[in-house]
Parts: C-alpha cells; structure tokens; sequence
C-alpha cells in the first residue's frame, strides 16, 4: 500500500539541536563526504552478507560500488549506493533519529557540555555524522529502497525544523543521497564540492581504503577523431566522459606483497617528506581488540621537532577510514618523529577527542606500539650500530625526554648515547660504561656543560683523569633536564662531577685523602673565613679539593644544588640565585703562597683582589660568565702592573 507524502516537525528544540550538532562535530567542512561515503560502505557491507543468507538478492554481473555524480549548474552533489537500503521504519528510525532525540535533556547535555569535542561525544551515540550535509547543502533529499521490497522511500528536509516523507520509486536496491549544495565560499571553508578535483582530493584524504569503488563521472579533453578513430591534426578537441575510480581500496597495510618502493612512497604520502624513511614497522594485533599499523622512522628529524607547538601523532583510521589526520593520543610526545597509521575495527567512527583520550583501547594501543617502536630501536642498536647511530643523531634529544615518564624508562635508558672521556670519537651506552667500571667504582660519573671542548678541559675532571676515571659528558642542552629524572642505572648512582664530595680510589685511598685535608682544612680555617667573607655574595663555603691536581680552585655545587649550565638555560628569574662552594687545590702554589701571605699581614688589601680572581678564574674554567668583568679586569691590571 502506497503511502501518501507527510510531513513531520521536529519538536521544538531540535533545530537548535541540529545547529550545535553541525557546528560542534567538525572543524573541517569537507568531512561531510566522508561520513556519506563510511554509511554508504556500511550499506554495502550489510548488502554482501545479507546476499550470502538470500542469493537471490544478487544480480549478475553486478559490482557493490559508491557513486558520487555532480551537477554544476544545479549545484547538487549525490552519493549513491547499491548496498542494503532502508525501508520507510528505517528511514524514520535512523534518518529521522534526530527527531527522537532531540529532547530537551540531550540538549541540557550537549550545553554542559559545551566544548566541541564533549558535544562531538555526546551526539556521536546517535549517529549523526548524516546531518554533517547540512554543513554545506541547503537541502537533503534522501531516496532508499531496501533490499527485499518494491517500494522506495523518500526522505527530504532543508534543516530548519521539519522533514518529508513519502513513498517513490528506485530502480536498484540501495540509498541516493542528494544535497543541494550551498554556494562556495572559501573563506567560510566551503569549496566547490562540485568540482572533480576538489571531490578526488577529499576521497584520497579520508576514504582512499574504503573497500569498495568510489566512482566517480570525469570530463577530460582529447583531439578529435575521424571514423576510423584517428586523431585529427587540426587542433579541434572533445569532451570525454568516463567513470574514474577514485580510492585504491586495498590498504597497504592489509598486503603481503608490498614492495620498499611501495612503502617509502606511501611514507611520503602520509609525512609529506622527499626523503625515504630510515626503517619501516609493520604490525598487526589481534586479541580483544584488533588493528594494525604501519609506522615509519624518518631518515631526518622534521624543522618543528624542538618546538614546543609542534603537532604530531599518527593517522588514525578506523575500518579503513581515516577519522583524525594526526592522533597525539597513539604515541608518547617523546616519539613524535614517528609517522605513519593505526587502523582498527574496535572504535567508533565518530569518536571524539575527548573519548579518545579516556578510551582504554586508546590506551592499550598507545602502550603496545610504544612497546614495539622500542622493540624496534633495541634491534637496530643491537645489530645495526652505524644505523642506530643516524637515528642518535637525528632523535636522540627527543628519545631522552622519555626518561621523565616511569614505565619505560630502564628501556629507554639502556637506548641513550653519551660522549665519554673513554673514547674521544665514539659514542657509549650507560650498560658499556658500566661494563668498563673500576672495581672499586661505585657511580656513574658525569659532567653537564655547554660543549665537550669546555667540559673535557674542566679543572672538576684532573682527579678523574688522573685516576682513570671514566667520566660521561652531556653537553646536550636536553641533558641538564635529563638528569633531574635520571638517578641510577643498573643499581649504580649517577653523580655529577662538579657537585658534592668526591671520593675515589680504594677504601685505604679514600681514607688517606680525607685524614690529609681534615689536618689541612684546620690550618686553613682563617684564610677560608676571609675568602668568604669577600666573596659573600658568591660562595657559600670554601674548602680544600681533593679533586683537583694541577688547577688552584674550582667552583662546586652541594649534592642537590642545580648546575651553572642549567642556570645559564633558564631565563634570568626562574631560579633563585644560588652560591658556589669554591674548593682550593692544597698543594698548588699560589694556595701555599696565599696562606703565606695572609700569615704576615692578614690586613693586606691585596688579599681582597686575590679574592676576586680566584672567584674568576673558577668561573671562567667551567664556562661561566664572571659577574662583573670591568671589576676583574681592574684588579687584573693593576695586578699585573705591581709585578712588572
């Protein structure tokens, strides 16, 4: 029985309801092409199996195929299917669900929730991503014959509080949906969604692995042709229209014959990089939750991968359709020189990103590729060192900051390069410092600074040397923050050569050392109270070195004190100022020789001046700016002017 067409109104908020809903799903218009294309795959999924229970649902010879055809001068866009279709109930039920639901609570929802992404997860259980035309049509007209029945269903509204139904007639089983679009405007970010290359560009985007064929009616140009179907050479063209497929369909991920070509050109695809990719990773999980990705190691680090507003994450697709261009919530901020796609078939496609940060499979994902890139990263280490040293050098700084996040952190500790004063050319790891230990060691031992050249000529290293000792240099800016999560490697301490005391040598060397400069210090005590009381501003203490050899004084922090090369990277301010503890070398002349003179006169104004190039000499051995370099070089002149 035919039924006549009737019109419905939707209640009395829902043309508000529909406005939040198109303005707070999407960002970009174009991605309502997507949500038409994913209804028009599930319709054909639907049709396939449901072709399996009744065959004779099946036509010969027929291809399940999507059509998008476009009439410029009407300006409509229509995607077309031959998938399962809808009957009228199903029309009302899931077309018209807005209607059923636009009730005033999920509207006091969706104002709670005012925020793109919290109206995005609201509104997404109702699936919605249909209204998401309304964007950029005027009208939608919507005609469906479900697979079994002889009559069609014709559903049409423009959006503004009411909607049409009426029974019609399809040729086909299967959905056409109709917009009337509304005019380009590029600044409102509507495009000509009417244009070819406009069309194959969005497909390409979001549903190039839809598996089945987005088809798509082209016009190109061609010489004209005589009867034999020779070109004529006299200039003249025509028009010819044919159907042009415009998505691959087969994911690359989803082969088993993919070529290194194939891979680096689809790398470049998906990073808008020229270059190669240094490694490709593969993997596919199957359990609870199912997915696969193809992830990629750059050959080079991206201009951006410093700066702190720099976007990252993976492509994320869900059952082949890409739903977010780059998804931080997959991968750790310190990995974000990976590129490449995760695909699942466990999420929903309009899930927001709110529910993807909350979402445990989110979760569970992030934390197994993570897993597997380190897996990866240990290989290549392990069995490609001259590859692994390319990777140091381009993502090394990046991988360190992963040390400030606990589950991984002995992992990516055992990843990390450093200069030592081991080799001079070749970079170590913190398992082979271990390795090479004393046998009487027991820390790592390190120094922080602003080069390798100015910390390998540090007076804080003349014990180290001298002993043999070896020492870690991070001279990486990312080092000195490095260091504040970094405690222990292997249940050995790691400490800084410039802080602290420093104890080397064997039990009976150790005790020899501090009984000397215990006996010394007493002797000393005088000459120390008026160091410091010149130098009050700067130094904190003042004590005999057993570190040093062959320098007169070297500048020391206390064990928990933050280091002079972490104070010259933070803006002046965001530090309190910290004092120094100088240490003397006992044996060093000009030690011995100001004990001497303090000894005859301990009123010698020139005792002050010794002060102050001591404090300067300490300062400029380190690397450190002297505080006041007009007053130093006075004192230095007139110093040099008494000698003379």
């Amino acid at each position: 029985m035919t039924v006549e067409a009737q019109t419905h109104t939707f209640q009395a908020d829902t043309k508000r309801l529909l406005h939040l809903m198109v303005h707070s799903l999407y960002t970009d218009k174009e991605i309502f092409l997507r949500e038409l294309i994913s209804n028009a795959s599930d319709a054909l999924d639907k049709m396939r199996i449901e072709a399996l229970r009744q065959p004779e649902l099946s036509k010969d010879g027929e291809t399940l195929e999507i059509r998008i055809d476009t009439d410029p001068q009407a300006r409509t866009l229509s995607i077309q299917d031959n998938g399962i279709g809808m009957s009228r109930d199903e029309v009302v039920s899931h077309i018209g669900t807005i209607a059923k639901s636009g009730t005033r609570e999920l509207m006091e929802k969706l104002k709670e929730n005012a925020d793109g992404d919290s109206a995005s997860e609201l509104i997404g259980q109702f699936g919605v991503g249909f209204y998401a035309a309304f964007m950029v049509a005027s009208k939608v007209t919507v005609i469906t014959r479900r697979a079994g029945e002889d009559t069609a269903t014709r559903w049409e509204s423009a959006g503004e509080g009411e909607y049409t139904l009426e029974d019609t007639q399809r040729d086909t089983y299967g959905t056409t949906v109709t917009l009337d679009l509304l005019p380009a405007d590029s600044e409102g970010g509507l495009e000509d969604f009417t244009d070819q290359w406009v069309l194959t560009r969005i497909v390409k985007r979001y549903s190039d692995f839809v598996t089945f064929p987005i088809m798509l009616k082209v016009e190109r140009e061609e010489a004209a042709k005589d009867e034999q179907g020779l070109p004529i050479l006299d200039g003249k063209k025509t028009i010819v229209v044919e159907d042009k497929t415009l998505n691959s369909m087969k994911p690359i991920w989803t082969r088993s014959d993919v070529t290194d070509e194939e891979y680096a050109e689809f790398y470049k695809h998906v990073s808008h990089d020229w270059s190669d990719p240094m490694k490709t990773m593969r993997f596919h999980a199957e359990g609870r939750i199912e997915y696969q990705t193809l992830l990629f190691i750059p050959s080079q680090p991206q201009s951006d991968l410093h700066y702190h507003g720099s976007e990252y994450g993976l492509q994320l697709y869900v059952r082949r359709v890409m739903i977010m261009e780059r998804c931080e919530e997959l991968l750790p901020r310190y990995l974000r020189f990976i590129k490449g796609i995760v695909d699942s078939a466990d999420l929903p496609l309009n899930i927001s990103r709110q529910r993807l940060q909350e979402d445990r499979y989110i979760s569970q994902i992030r934390k197994w590729i993570t897993k597997k890139i380190l897996d990866t990263l240990e290989g290549i280490q392990r069995d490609d060192a001259e590859q692994y040293l390319k990777f140091w050098d381009s993502f090394g700084s990046a991988l360190k900051e992963g040390v400030a996040e606990t589950e991984y952190k002995e992992r990516i500790l055992g990843l990390l390069l450093f200069a030592s004063s081991h080799d001079p050319t070749n970079l170590t790891t913190l398992e082979s410092y271990v390795q090479r230990m004393k046998p009487d060691q027991k820390d790592i031992f390190y120094i922080t600074g602003e080069s390798r050249s100015v910390v390998e000529n540090s007076p804080h290293l003349e014990a180290f040397k001298a002993k043999e000792y070896e020492v870690l240099y991070l001279v990486a800016p990312v080092d000195e923050f490095l260091m504040q999560y970094v405690f222990e490697f292997q249940e050995k301490r790691l400490k800084s050569v410039g802080k602290g005391a420093v104890d080397l040598g064997d039990e009976n060397e150790q005790k020899e050392a501090a009984d000397k400069l215990q006996t010394l210090q007493e002797q000393y005590k005088d000459v120390f109270d008026l160091l410091k009381e010149k130098l009050d501003d700067h130094i904190k203490d003042v004590r005999l070195s057993n570190r040093l050899t062959s320098s007169p004084v070297c500048l020391v922090g206390a064990e928990n004190d933050y280091s002079p090369q972490l104070e010259r990277l933070l803006p002046k301010g965001n530090l309190p100022k910290q004092k120094r503890i100088m240490e003397l070398n006992p044996d060093h002349a000009i030690v011995t020789k100001l004990k001497e003179r303090f000894e005859k006169d301990p009123t010698d104004s020139l005792l002050s001046d010794y002060a102050e190039l001591l404090l300067g000499y300490g300062l400029l051995a380190e690397g450190s700016p002297i505080p006041n370099p007009v007053r130093y070089n006075q004192v230095l002149a007139d110093l040099m002017t008494r000698t003379l």
